[in-house]
């Protein structure tokens, strides 16, 4: 399920569903994704209530509680994406900000297939490399934070854990 609460111009619900289904394809990754488009306001609240941040971030992932215990579940987890973030990405780097959230949602899927790029000495950036070549997007997250020294000053991506309490 994609739910865009922030628009991003030449990005619908189905195009970005449609996304979502090859990134997992290409990832391996069974059971469905929930992806939310937010606000930055949004992202620090998550941010802030998830990994005590108080900061907005451009991409977050929760993967389900079912997966992380070795079981198999409809629900391979959620992603949240600043919107925000995305644009200015966008505009920095010189590409369109429909082409960001993709590069992001690829980030975020990963997170949920079990990657981290904080801890596996480079196999998530090896990986998401590869996987943006095939799918056709330009450098991933992983391979900006290695090209340029700003990029450690900007929000760290990373995978959030919920508390047992979360509803949604």
């Amino acid at each position: 399920m994609v739910i865009l609460e922030k628009k991003i111009e030449g990005l619908s619900e189905a195009a970005l569903s449609r996304f979502v289904s090859r990134a997992k394809r290409a990832v391996g990754l069974r059971g469905d994704v929930t992806l939310l488009v937010t606000s930055n306001a949004a992202m620090r609240s998550l941010n802030s209530r998830f990994r005590r941040l108080n900061k907005p971030t451009d991409v977050l992932s929760f993967p389900s509680a079912q997966r992380s215990h070795g079981t198999a579940s409809a629900l391979a987890g959620e992603i949240a994406i600043s919107a925000d973030i995305a644009l200015r990405n966008a505009l920095e780097l010189g590409h369109s900000p429909s082409v960001e959230v993709k590069v992001l949602v690829l980030h975020g899927i990963l997170h949920l297939a079990g990657y981290d790029h904080e801890r596996d000495n480079g196999i998530m950036a090896r990986k998401e490399a590869k996987l943006r070549r095939v799918l056709n997007l330009p450098l991933s997250l992983t391979e900006r934070g290695k090209i340029s020294p700003e990029n450690s000053a900007k929000p760290a991506r990373q995978t959030a854990r919920p508390r047992r309490e979360r509803t949604a």
